[in-house]
Protein backbone atom coordinates (compact mmCIF):
# COMPACT_ATOMS: atom_id res chain seq x y z
CA UNK A 1 0.00 0.00 0.00
CA UNK A 2 1.37 3.49 -0.92
CA UNK A 3 2.34 5.83 2.10
CA UNK A 4 0.64 8.70 2.94
CA UNK A 5 2.83 11.71 2.04
CA UNK A 6 3.05 13.97 5.36
CA UNK A 7 3.03 17.70 4.69
CA UNK A 8 6.82 18.24 5.53
CA UNK A 9 8.98 21.03 5.35
CA UNK A 10 8.00 22.17 1.86
CA UNK A 11 10.00 25.85 1.70
CA UNK A 12 9.74 28.42 -0.08
CA UNK A 13 13.08 27.11 -1.44
CA UNK A 14 11.68 24.16 -2.98
CA UNK A 15 8.56 26.43 -4.22
CA UNK A 16 10.99 28.45 -6.27
CA UNK A 17 12.09 25.71 -7.87
CA UNK A 18 9.23 24.12 -8.73
CA UNK A 19 7.82 26.50 -11.38
CA UNK A 20 10.87 26.98 -13.72
CA UNK A 21 11.52 22.80 -14.01
CA UNK A 22 7.97 22.46 -14.86
CA UNK A 23 7.79 24.97 -17.62
CA UNK A 24 10.99 23.06 -18.53
CA UNK A 25 9.10 20.03 -19.37
CA UNK A 26 6.64 21.50 -21.88
CA UNK A 27 9.55 22.51 -23.95
CA UNK A 28 10.05 20.70 -27.77
CA UNK A 29 12.51 17.74 -27.51
CA UNK A 30 16.21 18.67 -29.00
CA UNK A 31 19.66 18.47 -27.84
CA UNK A 32 21.11 16.19 -25.02
CA UNK A 33 22.68 12.75 -26.33
CA UNK A 34 22.29 10.16 -23.57
CA UNK A 35 25.58 8.63 -22.67
CA UNK A 36 26.08 6.53 -19.49
CA UNK A 37 23.04 5.07 -16.37
CA UNK A 38 22.95 8.52 -15.28
CA UNK A 39 22.34 10.61 -18.62
CA UNK A 40 18.57 10.24 -20.17
CA UNK A 41 19.37 8.75 -23.22
CA UNK A 42 18.06 9.67 -26.48
CA UNK A 43 17.13 13.17 -27.25
CA UNK A 44 16.29 15.42 -24.29
CA UNK A 45 15.81 19.30 -24.31
CA UNK A 46 19.12 20.71 -23.29
CA UNK A 47 17.08 23.74 -21.56
CA UNK A 48 15.15 21.01 -19.03
CA UNK A 49 18.92 19.98 -18.11
CA UNK A 50 20.11 22.92 -17.68
CA UNK A 51 17.37 23.41 -15.07
CA UNK A 52 17.52 20.29 -13.57
CA UNK A 53 21.17 21.44 -12.81
CA UNK A 54 20.42 24.94 -11.59
CA UNK A 55 17.91 23.48 -9.36
CA UNK A 56 20.81 21.12 -7.99
CA UNK A 57 22.76 23.96 -7.06
CA UNK A 58 20.50 25.74 -5.15
CA UNK A 59 19.35 23.02 -2.72
CA UNK A 60 23.49 22.58 -2.36
CA UNK A 61 23.50 26.08 -1.23
CA UNK A 62 20.95 25.97 1.82
CA UNK A 63 19.69 23.38 4.36
CA UNK A 64 16.37 23.00 3.67
CA UNK A 65 15.05 20.62 6.70
CA UNK A 66 14.04 21.76 9.97
CA UNK A 67 14.91 20.38 13.16
CA UNK A 68 12.32 17.10 15.20
CA UNK A 69 10.52 19.64 16.60
CA UNK A 70 10.22 22.39 13.77
CA UNK A 71 13.53 24.06 14.89
CA UNK A 72 15.30 26.06 12.41
CA UNK A 73 18.54 25.10 10.95
CA UNK A 74 21.99 26.51 12.52
CA UNK A 75 25.12 26.08 10.89
CA UNK A 76 27.93 23.33 12.41
CA UNK A 77 30.26 26.89 12.34
CA UNK A 78 28.07 28.06 15.62
CA UNK A 79 29.32 24.87 17.34
CA UNK A 80 33.16 25.93 17.31
CA UNK A 81 35.31 26.43 20.26
CA UNK A 82 37.94 29.20 20.81
CA UNK A 83 41.58 27.75 21.80
CA UNK A 84 40.77 28.75 25.76
CA UNK A 85 37.82 26.98 25.31
CA UNK A 86 39.78 23.79 24.24
CA UNK A 87 42.18 23.78 26.56
CA UNK A 88 39.28 24.31 29.47
CA UNK A 89 37.28 21.48 28.10
CA UNK A 90 40.57 19.29 28.26
CA UNK A 91 41.06 20.07 31.98
CA UNK A 92 38.11 18.33 33.04
CA UNK A 93 38.53 15.44 32.25
CA UNK A 94 35.61 14.31 30.67
CA UNK A 95 34.52 11.33 28.97
CA UNK A 96 31.69 10.31 26.90
CA UNK A 97 29.95 7.71 25.04
CA UNK A 98 28.55 6.81 21.72
CA UNK A 99 25.57 4.66 21.58
CA UNK A 100 24.72 4.11 18.14
CA UNK A 101 21.10 3.01 16.81
CA UNK A 102 23.21 1.12 14.33
CA UNK A 103 26.96 0.70 13.30
CA UNK A 104 27.25 -1.80 10.25
CA UNK A 105 27.67 0.91 7.77
CA UNK A 106 29.77 3.33 6.25
CA UNK A 107 27.84 6.47 7.42
CA UNK A 108 28.10 5.16 10.92
CA UNK A 109 31.54 4.54 10.93
CA UNK A 110 32.73 7.55 9.54
CA UNK A 111 30.11 9.32 12.56
CA UNK A 112 32.19 6.92 15.21
CA UNK A 113 35.14 8.23 13.53
CA UNK A 114 34.72 11.83 13.64
CA UNK A 115 33.59 11.57 17.17
CA UNK A 116 35.95 9.56 18.13
CA UNK A 117 38.69 12.22 16.30
CA UNK A 118 37.19 15.34 17.68
CA UNK A 119 36.78 13.99 21.28
CA UNK A 120 40.28 12.77 20.92
CA UNK A 121 41.60 16.75 20.12
CA UNK A 122 39.47 17.72 23.15
CA UNK A 123 41.07 15.48 25.81
CA UNK A 124 37.49 13.51 26.45
CA UNK A 125 37.72 9.59 26.77
CA UNK A 126 35.34 7.48 24.63
CA UNK A 127 34.79 4.98 27.61
CA UNK A 128 32.20 2.97 25.35
CA UNK A 129 30.97 2.99 21.71
CA UNK A 130 27.63 0.64 21.22
CA UNK A 131 25.86 -1.11 18.41
CA UNK A 132 21.70 -1.81 18.70
CA UNK A 133 21.29 -3.00 15.41
CA UNK A 134 18.28 -1.35 15.41
CA UNK A 135 16.80 -3.02 18.13
CA UNK A 136 14.68 -0.24 20.52
CA UNK A 137 14.87 -2.96 23.70
CA UNK A 138 18.86 -3.69 22.88
CA UNK A 139 19.79 0.75 22.87
CA UNK A 140 18.18 0.92 26.39
CA UNK A 141 19.91 -1.82 27.33
CA UNK A 142 23.13 -0.48 26.09
CA UNK A 143 22.43 3.03 27.59
CA UNK A 144 21.76 1.49 30.95
CA UNK A 145 24.84 -0.64 30.47
CA UNK A 146 27.02 2.62 29.47
CA UNK A 147 25.55 4.41 32.73
CA UNK A 148 27.43 2.41 34.73
CA UNK A 149 30.78 3.82 33.45
CA UNK A 150 29.96 7.21 34.94
CA UNK A 151 29.85 9.03 31.54
CA UNK A 152 29.62 12.77 30.98
CA UNK A 153 28.81 13.03 27.98
CA UNK A 154 26.08 10.56 25.74
CA UNK A 155 26.24 10.91 21.95
CA UNK A 156 23.24 8.71 20.38
CA UNK A 157 20.71 8.37 17.53
CA UNK A 158 17.36 6.84 19.14
CA UNK A 159 15.92 3.82 17.68
CA UNK A 160 12.66 4.68 18.32
CA UNK A 161 11.58 8.01 20.32
CA UNK A 162 9.16 6.83 22.43
CA UNK A 163 10.78 3.64 23.30
CA UNK A 164 13.92 4.67 24.53
CA UNK A 165 12.59 7.95 26.22
CA UNK A 166 12.79 6.62 29.95
CA UNK A 167 16.54 5.32 29.75
CA UNK A 168 17.64 8.63 27.94
CA UNK A 169 15.16 10.82 30.48
CA UNK A 170 17.05 8.66 33.48
CA UNK A 171 20.88 9.70 31.86
CA UNK A 172 19.91 13.29 31.78
CA UNK A 173 18.91 13.50 35.57
CA UNK A 174 21.56 12.16 36.41
CA UNK A 175 23.65 14.66 35.19
CA UNK A 176 24.58 13.50 31.39
CA UNK A 177 24.92 16.21 28.46
CA UNK A 178 23.33 14.38 25.30
CA UNK A 179 24.19 15.32 22.00
CA UNK A 180 21.20 13.72 19.93
CA UNK A 181 22.22 12.45 15.82
CA UNK A 182 19.06 12.81 13.82
CA UNK A 183 16.55 11.72 16.12
CA UNK A 184 14.90 13.34 19.55
CA UNK A 185 13.36 11.21 22.20
CA UNK A 186 9.85 11.90 22.33
CA UNK A 187 8.84 14.93 24.87
CA UNK A 188 12.41 16.06 25.02
CA UNK A 189 13.03 19.97 24.91
CA UNK A 190 16.08 21.30 23.62
CA UNK A 191 18.23 23.11 26.20
CA UNK A 192 16.31 21.26 29.32
CA UNK A 193 16.44 17.91 28.81
CA UNK A 194 19.30 17.70 25.74
CA UNK A 195 22.17 20.19 24.60
CA UNK A 196 21.37 19.84 20.93
CA UNK A 197 20.72 17.63 18.08
CA UNK A 198 23.06 17.40 14.63
CA UNK A 199 21.87 16.35 11.33
CA UNK A 200 22.13 16.27 7.67
CA UNK A 201 19.43 17.91 5.65
CA UNK A 202 17.78 15.20 4.70
CA UNK A 203 14.85 16.64 3.11
CA UNK A 204 17.57 18.30 0.88
CA UNK A 205 18.66 15.10 0.21
CA UNK A 206 15.41 13.77 -0.85
CA UNK A 207 14.72 16.57 -3.07
CA UNK A 208 18.86 15.82 -4.73
CA UNK A 209 17.59 12.24 -5.31
CA UNK A 210 14.24 13.26 -7.36
CA UNK A 211 16.14 15.71 -9.40
CA UNK A 212 18.92 13.12 -10.34
CA UNK A 213 16.38 10.84 -10.57
CA UNK A 214 14.14 13.26 -12.94
CA UNK A 215 17.36 14.21 -14.55
CA UNK A 216 18.30 10.80 -16.16
CA UNK A 217 14.57 10.00 -16.69
CA UNK A 218 14.46 13.45 -19.04
CA UNK A 219 11.45 14.12 -17.03
CA UNK A 220 8.99 11.46 -17.85
CA UNK A 221 8.38 7.91 -16.74
CA UNK A 222 7.29 5.01 -14.04
CA UNK A 223 9.04 4.93 -10.52
CA UNK A 224 8.96 2.57 -7.74
CA UNK A 225 9.63 3.95 -3.76
CA UNK A 226 11.24 1.79 -1.03
CA UNK A 227 10.57 3.97 2.15
CA UNK A 228 11.44 2.94 5.90
CA UNK A 229 8.39 1.75 7.25
CA UNK A 230 9.22 2.94 11.18
CA UNK A 231 8.56 6.12 13.19
CA UNK A 232 12.19 7.54 11.92
CA UNK A 233 12.09 11.32 11.45
CA UNK A 234 15.26 11.77 9.09
CA UNK A 235 14.13 9.11 7.13
CA UNK A 236 10.80 10.47 6.84
CA UNK A 237 12.21 13.61 5.68
CA UNK A 238 14.26 12.25 2.56
CA UNK A 239 11.10 10.34 1.87
CA UNK A 240 9.20 13.61 2.10
CA UNK A 241 11.67 15.50 -0.08
CA UNK A 242 12.04 13.04 -2.82
CA UNK A 243 8.05 12.57 -3.05
CA UNK A 244 7.69 16.21 -3.23
CA UNK A 245 9.24 17.29 -5.63
CA UNK A 246 8.79 14.17 -7.91
CA UNK A 247 4.90 15.43 -7.85
CA UNK A 248 5.27 19.32 -7.47
CA UNK A 249 8.25 19.75 -9.97
CA UNK A 250 8.09 16.83 -12.38
CA UNK A 251 4.39 15.91 -13.51
CA UNK A 252 5.16 13.57 -16.14
CA UNK A 253 7.16 11.37 -13.44
CA UNK A 254 4.10 8.74 -11.81
CA UNK A 255 5.13 6.69 -8.29
CA UNK A 256 2.85 3.53 -9.44
CA UNK A 257 4.19 1.98 -6.26
CA UNK A 258 5.65 2.12 -2.81
CA UNK A 259 6.56 -0.45 0.05
CA UNK A 260 7.96 0.04 2.91
CA UNK A 261 10.86 -2.04 4.69
CA UNK A 262 11.61 -2.30 8.34
CA UNK A 263 14.82 -4.29 8.84
CA UNK A 264 17.04 -5.33 9.84
CA UNK A 265 17.75 -7.03 7.29
CA UNK A 266 17.34 -3.86 4.77
CA UNK A 267 19.31 -5.29 2.01
CA UNK A 268 16.74 -8.28 1.66
CA UNK A 269 13.72 -6.87 2.58
CA UNK A 270 14.56 -4.01 -0.01
CA UNK A 271 15.63 -6.99 -2.44
CA UNK A 272 12.10 -8.45 -2.34
CA UNK A 273 9.83 -5.53 -2.37
CA UNK A 274 11.86 -4.75 -5.62
CA UNK A 275 11.46 -8.35 -6.87
CA UNK A 276 7.47 -7.70 -6.02
CA UNK A 277 7.89 -4.29 -8.04
CA UNK A 278 9.69 -5.05 -11.36
CA UNK A 279 7.04 -8.48 -11.49
CA UNK A 280 3.89 -6.22 -11.30
CA UNK A 281 5.39 -3.74 -13.40
CA UNK A 282 7.86 -5.10 -16.01
CA UNK A 283 8.65 -1.61 -17.82
CA UNK A 284 9.38 0.26 -14.59
CA UNK A 285 11.81 3.31 -15.42
CA UNK A 286 13.21 3.82 -11.87
CA UNK A 287 12.86 2.87 -8.31
CA UNK A 288 14.19 4.80 -5.44
CA UNK A 289 15.36 3.61 -1.94
CA UNK A 290 15.62 5.57 1.24
CA UNK A 291 19.11 4.82 2.12
CA UNK A 292 22.10 3.06 0.48
CA UNK A 293 21.97 -0.48 2.14
CA UNK A 294 18.23 -0.96 1.25
CA UNK A 295 19.62 0.09 -2.17
CA UNK A 296 22.26 -2.77 -2.50
CA UNK A 297 18.83 -5.10 -2.40
CA UNK A 298 17.62 -2.91 -4.97
CA UNK A 299 20.36 -3.53 -6.91
CA UNK A 300 20.57 -7.35 -6.62
CA UNK A 301 16.95 -7.37 -7.84
CA UNK A 302 17.57 -5.16 -11.12
CA UNK A 303 20.48 -7.21 -11.53
CA UNK A 304 18.06 -10.42 -11.23
CA UNK A 305 15.53 -9.35 -13.60
CA UNK A 306 17.92 -8.18 -16.06
CA UNK A 307 17.32 -4.90 -15.76
CA UNK A 308 20.48 -3.23 -16.28
CA UNK A 309 18.77 -0.22 -17.56
CA UNK A 310 16.77 0.26 -14.19
CA UNK A 311 17.21 4.04 -12.70
CA UNK A 312 18.16 3.88 -9.00
CA UNK A 313 18.43 6.64 -7.17
CA UNK A 314 19.30 6.96 -2.62
CA UNK A 315 20.82 8.76 -0.10
CA UNK A 316 23.74 8.05 1.35
CA UNK A 317 27.08 7.60 -0.04
CA UNK A 318 27.92 3.53 0.93
CA UNK A 319 31.00 1.76 -0.92
CA UNK A 320 28.63 -0.44 -3.15
CA UNK A 321 26.62 2.45 -4.18
CA UNK A 322 29.58 4.45 -4.92
CA UNK A 323 31.06 1.38 -7.09
CA UNK A 324 27.90 0.90 -9.30
CA UNK A 325 27.89 5.22 -9.63
CA UNK A 326 31.56 4.91 -10.30
CA UNK A 327 31.25 2.19 -13.12
CA UNK A 328 28.03 4.10 -14.29
CA UNK A 329 25.52 1.43 -14.05
CA UNK A 330 22.19 1.35 -12.07
CA UNK A 331 22.72 3.60 -9.69
CA UNK A 332 22.31 7.42 -11.30
CA UNK A 333 23.04 9.86 -8.52
CA UNK A 334 22.47 10.26 -4.87
CA UNK A 335 22.14 12.58 -1.94
CA UNK A 336 24.99 12.32 1.00
CA UNK A 337 25.15 13.32 3.89
CA UNK A 338 28.58 14.33 6.00
CA UNK A 339 28.60 12.08 8.44
CA UNK A 340 32.71 12.88 9.68
CA UNK A 341 31.77 16.44 9.94
CA UNK A 342 28.51 15.50 11.80
CA UNK A 343 30.35 13.61 14.60
CA UNK A 344 32.92 16.63 14.42
CA UNK A 345 30.42 18.54 15.17
CA UNK A 346 28.46 16.40 17.55
CA UNK A 347 31.85 16.18 20.02
CA UNK A 348 32.13 20.11 19.93
CA UNK A 349 28.60 21.17 21.08
CA UNK A 350 28.69 18.51 23.91
CA UNK A 351 32.15 20.19 24.75
CA UNK A 352 30.40 23.53 24.99
CA UNK A 353 27.53 22.05 27.01
CA UNK A 354 30.12 20.39 29.56
CA UNK A 355 31.18 24.21 29.98
CA UNK A 356 28.20 25.52 30.61
CA UNK A 357 27.84 27.62 27.06
CA UNK A 358 24.70 27.75 25.11
CA UNK A 359 23.99 25.41 22.24
CA UNK A 360 21.53 25.42 19.69
CA UNK A 361 18.90 23.37 19.07
CA UNK A 362 19.43 22.04 15.88
CA UNK A 363 22.42 21.74 13.75
CA UNK A 364 22.25 21.02 9.58
CA UNK A 365 25.02 20.53 7.62
CA UNK A 366 24.12 21.01 3.96
CA UNK A 367 23.16 18.47 1.24
CA UNK A 368 25.92 17.09 -1.34
CA UNK A 369 24.83 15.72 -4.96
CA UNK A 370 26.91 12.55 -5.90
CA UNK A 371 27.18 11.64 -9.92
CA UNK A 372 29.06 9.78 -12.20
CA UNK A 373 31.23 12.74 -12.63
CA UNK A 374 32.02 13.01 -8.90
CA UNK A 375 32.02 10.02 -7.18
CA UNK A 376 35.24 10.13 -5.95
CA UNK A 377 35.59 14.28 -4.95
CA UNK A 378 32.35 13.16 -3.17
CA UNK A 379 33.94 10.16 -0.95
CA UNK A 380 36.92 12.22 0.04
CA UNK A 381 33.99 15.45 0.91
CA UNK A 382 31.66 13.21 2.83
CA UNK A 383 34.58 10.83 4.26
CA UNK A 384 37.21 13.39 5.12
CA UNK A 385 39.35 10.39 3.16
CA UNK A 386 40.31 9.55 0.07
CA UNK A 387 38.30 6.98 -1.88
CA UNK A 388 39.52 3.60 -1.29
CA UNK A 389 40.94 1.52 -4.42
CA UNK A 390 37.81 -0.71 -4.82
CA UNK A 391 35.97 2.96 -5.47
CA UNK A 392 38.61 4.31 -7.35
CA UNK A 393 39.86 1.70 -9.53
CA UNK A 394 35.86 0.84 -10.33
CA UNK A 395 35.99 4.22 -11.95
CA UNK A 396 34.91 4.42 -16.07
CA UNK A 397 35.38 7.41 -18.02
Amino acid sequence: MPRPASPGPLTAGIRSLAVPAALCLALTSCTAAGGGASDPGGDVDQAFLDQVDAALAEVESQVLSTGPNGEEPESADAAELTDEQVEEVKALGASAAVVMHYAGDDWSTSQIKGLEDEFGRLGIEVVAVTDADFDPAQQVSDIENVMTQQPDVIVSLPTDPVATAGAYRAAAEAGVELVFMDNVPEGFVAGEDYASAVSADNFGNGVISAHLMARSLGGEGTIGVVFHEADFFVTQQRYDGFRQTIEEVYPDIEIVEEQGIAGPDFAGDAQTAANAMLSQNPTLDGLWAVWDVPAEGVLAAARAAGRDDLKVATQDLGLNVGISLAQDENVIGLGAQRPYEQGVTEARLAALALLGEATPAYVALPSLGVTHENVLEAWETVYAEEAPSDLADSYVD
